[in-house]
Parts: C-alpha cells; sequence; structure tokens
C-alpha cells in the first residue's frame, strides 16, 4: 500500500510541475463553465428591431414603449416604408420589423380588432421564431391590459407555465453539458497521454519491473486524475450555483456519486486508449475523435437526439457523456432522486466494467 501511495504522490509531483496540465486540469474547467454561461446561450437578447409606424398614434406609440423597454429588443430605426424594411435587412442592421397599419388605434377602438404585421430574418430560423413569439406575447399583453383580462367571444387564450426553468435560462442547459465535457477532457484525454508518455520516455518498462503489480502502477497514474475531477465538479457546482444562480435541486450527494462514476468511465476508456496507442498525438486523436467529438454532438448538449436520424440515434447510446448528462438533468435540475435515473446509472455501471475488462485485457497483452 505504501508503495501505491508513492507512486501516486509522483504523479501528483509531476502534475504540479507542469504548468499547462495544471491550467487545463483546473483553470479551463472555470473558464468554460463561464464561457458557456455568460457568452454563448441560446437565450435571444437585445435583438435589434425597427418600427414603421403609419399611424403614430397612442396604441402604437405605447406598443413601440413596451417593445423598446423588454430585454429581448432594442428599438433602433424608424422605418417609413417598405424598401426600407428591404434594405435594412439586406444590411444586417434589424433581426425584426413590426408594422403598424394606418388607423390603428381607430380600428381598435371602433372595430376592436387591429393588425400587426412582423417581418422576420428567418436566415437563422430558430432565431426568426423565437423573436415574432416574444413580440406576439408582449403585444397580447398589451392587449389584455387594455380589455381589462375581458373575455372576448371565441377567444382562446393558452396559459403557459415553465416548469424547472421559469426564466428559461440557457445556463440550465449548458452547465450539465459542461461537466460532462470537462470532465471527459480531463480525465480521457490525460490519462491517456499521461500513460502514453511513460512509453515514449521508456520510464514505463522501468515501473513494470519494480515489485509492485504492473496494473496498480497504472491505477496509481489515474488516482491523481479522479482526485482533481472531484475538485473539477465542485467547482463547477459552486459556480453554477453562486455565479450563474442555477439551482441544486436535488441531492448533492446523488450528483457527486454519478459525477464520480462518469469520471471513473472516463478515465476507464482513457485507459483502454493507453493500451493501444504508442504515441501522445495518436492517443490524442482518439480521445478527441473518439470521446471529446461525441460528447459535444451526441449527447443532447447541443442538438437534441430526438432530431437525429436514427442512426445516430442508436450510436449515441454508447457515449457515456449522453447518460451522464440526463442523470445531471434530472438530479440537479429537476430535482429527482435515484429512482427515476436507475437505469442510466445501471448503464454506465456496465459501460465502466466492459471499458475496465478491456483494459486489463488489452494491458496483459501487452506485457505478454
Amino acid at each position: 500500500m505504501k508503495q501505491f501511495i508513492s507512486f501516486v504522490k509522483k504523479e501528483f509531483h509531476h502534475i504540479w510541475r507542469d504548468k499547462r496540465t495544471l491550467f487545463i486540469l483546473l483553470g479551463m474547467p472555470i473558464m468554460q463553465i463561464l464561457i458557456f454561461g455568460f457568452a454563448l446561450t441560446n437565450e435571444v437578447k437585445n435583438s435589434q428591431i425597427a418600427i414603421f409606424d403609419q399611424s403614430n398614434d397612442a396604441a402604437t406609440q405605447a406598443l413601440r414603449t413596451e417593445l423598446d423597454a423588454s430585454r429581448y429588443f432594442d428599438v433602433v430605426q424608424d422605418i417609413h416604408s417598405y424598401p426600407e424594411i428591404e434594405a435594412a435587412f439586406k444590411k444586417g442592421a434589424i433581426k425584426l420589423a413590426v408594422i403598424f397599419p394606418e388607423n390603428f388605434a381607430n380600428d381598435l377602438d371602433h372595430f376592436n380588432t387591429a393588425q400587426v404585421q412582423l417581418i422576420a430574418d428567418a436566415s437563422d430560423p430558430n432565431v426568426a421564431n423565437t423573436l415574432t413569439n416574444y413580440a406576439t406575447s408582449i403585444i397580447l399583453d398589451y392587449q389584455d391590459r387594455i380589455t381589462n383580462n375581458r373575455r372576448l367571444p371565441y377567444t382562446i387564450k393558452a396559459e403557459m407555465r415553465m416548469l424547472y426553468n421559469p426564466q428559461l435560462k440557457g445556463a440550465y442547459s449548458f452547465v450539465p453539458g459542461v461537466m460532462a465535457m470537462v470532465l471527459m477532457l480531463v480525465c480521457t484525454l490525460m490519462t491517456a497521454i499521461t500513460i502514453v508518455r511513460e512509453k515514449e520516455l521508456g520510464t514505463m518498462e522501468i515501473m513494470l519491473v519494480s515489485p509492485m503489480r504492473p496494473f496498480k502502477i497504472v491505477a496509481a497514474k489515474a488516482v491523481p486524475y479522479l482526485l482533481l475531477s472531484i475538485v473539477n465538479i465542485t467547482s463547477i457546482l459552486l459556480l453554477s450555483v453562486f455565479v450563474l444562480d442555477v439551482p441544486i435541486n436535488g441531492s448533492l450527494l446523488l450528483l457527486i456519486f454519478e459525477g464520480i462514476l462518469f469520471t471513473l468511465t472516463c478515465l476507464a476508456f482513457g485507459l483502454l486508449i493507453s493500451t493501444k496507442t504508442d504515441s501522445q498525438q495518436t492517443a490524442m486523436f482518439i480521445a478527441l475523435t473518439g470521446m471529446f467529438l461525441p460528447t459535444i454532438m451526441l449527447s443532447g448538449f447541443m442538438f437534441p437526439i430526438e432530431n437525429m436520424p436514427l442512426p445516430l440515434r442508436v450510436i449515441s447510446n454508447i457515449v457515456p457523456a449522453k447518460w451522464f448528462y440526463y442523470i445531471v438533468k434530472e438530479v440537479m435540475i429537476k430535482g429527482l432522486g435515484i429512482g427515476a435515473v436507475w437505469k442510466e446509472t445501471l448503464i454506465l455501471t456496465g459501460m465502466l466494467l466492459f471499458l475496465l475488462v478491456l483494459s486489463i485485457r488489452n494491458f496483459k497483452i501487452r506485457l505478454a
């Protein structure tokens, strides 16, 4: 046991001496959570819009004020003709144009109806849909106010309630994904490179002839990354709660346990890569293409899996990050317990055991 602890301490010394590795291990997770939390978000805010007000009455001015006061829109231009609208869209100056026809207030007062035209830049259809929905919601709120919430004949009003994320913050989705991405990067990539580096330097053979069993040597090199990953999990959760205002609605102990289970799975995959490669470049390439890119594309973090073709949906089932992303969302965001994620936990456990068996088998073959 003393020899094992000595090997673990030696690996820690290697990490502390290499400032670049230390930055990747501890600095990058903090940078990623801050970047994804504040800069990279799917929320649409402060979109530049133009107003074409052909009526210029009290009602249109009130709606203009409402639109400009919301956090979603900035009124940057007053349009006076339809050609100006087209020119503004071609220049990229606006994302949405709001057009009030003539006699807007008069039609509203005498006929109880008035039209508003919304023209959006649909080169990005998701943004266009979001902006038109925001503008429609603001207009409907104004209508409810001026009618004193009276129920008009044959009017169907949908009442919306957003569960778990009432403010529709993008951080609620990004935090679980960043956790999966950081742990995958730290554990898989660094573990594979560290062991292969020993092979390149020729020191692996020296360690293998030591009195300690070979597998314990490899495990000792993985232990520091497990401990550092626990530090990363803690730092991500602290930043999520106190900086990004993302609450932990479920069990913190369950969340940490699932994080450790996913970390061990990533470490096992890193060990498997190390037993199959002999150069750091090859190990890095396999780790990035084999796990890092699938984590981004096939975990549901960036792109909904439900919208993918059937072959990609099937392939996504072998990506550990998909199951961990689901677990973190269920436990952290929805506040559910082990009863809701036990299937995903069993899948991760099965992947861990499978990767460990393959790693041990390949390691024994290389020693023979």
